[in-house]
């Protein structure tokens, strides 16, 4: 009988192989499948394979929005105090350290001016990895900010938003913030100048019951979570079973509370053409 011996692969072989930089494969949140990193990016970050969106910095969506991505920040100065010495867990102040190590100042909104298609705009983006992207003090006063400076400059305002809502560690001067930004997008309106709000997943509690249902023209991406509790909650409240795809974006364009669900390739693109509309031209 013959004995065959198998031969081993050398020891650096074996290394090459098992050796895969991390970071290299994404998982897809909705269509589960392994998608190639670099595949995505390039995509501006959606899945190759079924079109999912996954959520971007506030810089990303400033890169997607502005052209040549050429903007400048404004009101990168304004910090989060703790009015109410909260504590949880832990200190509202040692989270906010926390979360300005990790993610940068600037809290839980950017402000940034530029031009998109040519035309200047005001942009606020939401940085959900900011504590979620909550709603607290300095979220209302960037946001009010910039409207009040698209008001000066005669500019539009638009505005993304991904959040989990308000924040509570700072209870109600976070629900102030609702009213404050709403009675600065009032006086756009009565200046004529459009404000487009742009909903992304997700878009929840106190940010939806405010300025992001406020557009003269609301858009939103595919699929995003949008509303103001959650599922369960409603449940129990009205003693109901709620329909299938509740609080997606699509069931909202069908019940009006949406106008448009616009892919994110085609974003920039849809508000340029709405903003010339708005313009008149």
């Amino acid at each position: 009988m013959a004995w065959f011996r198998k031969e081993k692969k050398p020891k650096e072989a074996v290394e090459k192989q098992v050796a895969i930089p991390e970071g290299l494969w994404l998982k897809c949140d909705d269509c589960k499948e392994i998608v190639y990193r670099k595949e995505v990016e390039a995509n501006l970050n959606t899945c190759p394979k079924c079109g999912h969106h996954f959520r971007l910095t506030a810089r990303e969506r400033f890169e997607i929005l502005f052209d040549d991505d050429k903007y400048k920040e404004f009101a990168t100065d304004i910090r989060s105090g703790d009015p109410l010495g909260f504590r949880d867990t832990k200190r509202y102040a040692d989270r906010l350290r926390v979360y300005q190590q990790r993610v940068g100042q600037g809290d839980a909104v950017l402000c940034a001016e530029g031009k998109l298609e040519g035309i200047p705009v005001v942009i606020c983006a939401m940085e959900y990895n900011f504590m979620g992207g909550s709603m607290g003090s300095v979220v209302g006063e960037k946001i009010t900010l910039a409207a009040e400076r698209a008001l000066e400059k005669k500019e539009p305002l638009i505005i993304v938003s991904c959040s989990g809502g308000a924040r509570m560690q700072e209870g109600i001067l976070s629900l102030m913030q609702m009213a404050k930004i709403s009675a600065a997008l009032a006086r756009l309106a009565e200046a004529g100048l459009p404000f487009i709000s742009v909903l992304t997943d997700p878009t929840t509690g106190g940010v939806t019951a405010s300025y992001a249902m406020l557009g003269d023209l609301n858009l939103a991406e595919p699929k995003a979570l949008i509303g103001f509790a959650g599922p369960r909650v409603i449940e129990q409240t009205i003693r109901q079973t709620l329909p299938e795809g509740f609080q997606t974006s699509e069931f909202l364009v069908e019940h009006g509370m949406v106008d448009l669900i616009t892919p994110r390739a085609e974003m920039k693109p849809a508000i340029g053409r709405f903003l010339r509309i708005f313009r008149g031209q």
